[in-house]
């Protein structure tokens, strides 16, 4: 047995499309994704009032102020309440964002939701990002397609819960269902 397990590999080689924030470039900022920038398109959100939630690894030290969605194609229409989330990976809130109301989201556009308390990540592993918008009209957002986990202790790629939510994110994640549709979030 290794350090890494029974993992023969080269973790660096087979985790790499994780961190996308190594780039050698010096002016890169710090970022975190839970997809890489090429194979994507349109997907749906989440139905309004409900709260769709992606796996993103983050690693010990990170200080995470920040999420970031991307619009698809489809613009939001009469928008009422949006936020995002930062959760544990056992499904606690830790920060969220303040409720950008009805602010506009056109498409092909990336939202920052600044973090209401900046978070210093003290163990490596997966985090959620959650992002909810309560509009007659949701944007559809740049993405992936996952598949559902059949192995054990796989977790969502991405999930939905909650229902009717407005202002506030909920203190966990609730009953979580399985969502094929796994939004790029981008964590600064």
């Amino acid at each position: 047995m290794t350090l890494l397990g029974t993992f023969k590999g080269n973790p660096r080689n087979d985790l790499g499309w994780l961190n996308s924030a190594g780039r050698p470039d010096p002016e890169a900022v710090f970022h975190r994704a839970n997809l890489p920038r090429v194979g994507l398109d349109d997907v749906a959100a989440a139905a309004s009032g409900v709260m769709c939630s992606v796996a993103l690894y983050l690693q010990d030290g990170d200080l995470i102020s920040n999420l970031t969605f991307v619009s698809g194609a489809t613009a939001g229409a009469t928008l009422t309440n949006q936020f995002a989330a930062l959760y544990s990976g056992a499904g606690a809130l830790l920060s969220q964002s303040a409720d950008r109301t009805s602010e506009a989201w056109a498409a092909d556009t990336a939202k920052t939701f600044g973090l209401g308390t900046t978070q210093r990540i003290t163990k490596s592993g997966i985090y959620y990002a959650g992002l909810s918008v309560a509009a007659a009209t949701v944007p559809t957002l740049v993405g992936s397609v996952g598949a559902k986990p059949f192995l054990t202790g796989e977790g969502n790629l991405s999930q939905t819960s909650g229902s009717g939510l407005t202002a506030t994110a909920p203190a966990t994640i609730a009953t979580p269902a399985y969502k094929r549709h796994v939004p790029l979030v981008i964590a600064t």
